[in-house]
């Protein structure tokens, strides 16, 4: 059974999306992954810069009525909503309060792959969380 993060860590998620993964046919995943999935994380924009650096940015996924899905054998929803979580603390204080804002796209990454798209709907804890371990 899966624990939630929140739980877990002892304050909400940085910020929540809406995400849709990509079929097998659009380069995505072959089976939908289970919670506690560690993707990385980039904003659109960061492919506009030379040498992508990737977001350590894990989500946490929902069920349809907004729960945490705590069922860790059973595939995520193909779409759906995430509560998003940064792993490292310094790093929400130096790069991710100035970059995620609502309505901006992203992508769950598998290393330079996009697996699945995304849009920043709710910003949470992200001003507020931990910024120093």
């Amino acid at each position: 059974m899966w624990i939630s993060n929140e739980v877990k860590r002892g304050f909400p998620p940085d910020f929540k999306v809406k995400y849709r993964f990509f079929t097998k046919e659009e380069g995505g995943r072959k089976i939908l992954p289970r919670q506690g999935y560690r993707s990385d994380f980039a904003l659109e924009r960061d492919f506009l810069e030379t040498g992508i650096e990737l977001r350590v940015i894990h989500p946490e996924f929902e069920d349809e009525n907004g729960e945490i899905i705590i069922n860790e054998g059973c595939s995520v929803l193909e779409s759906g909503t995430a509560r998003m979580w940064i792993m490292f603390p310094k790093a929400r204080e130096e790069r991710h309060i100035h970059d995620i804002k609502v309505g901006l796209k992203g992508y769950f990454m598998e290393g330079p792959n996009r697996v699945a798209e995304a849009e920043i709907i709710e910003i949470i804890g992200l001003f507020t969380n931990p910024r120093t371990k």
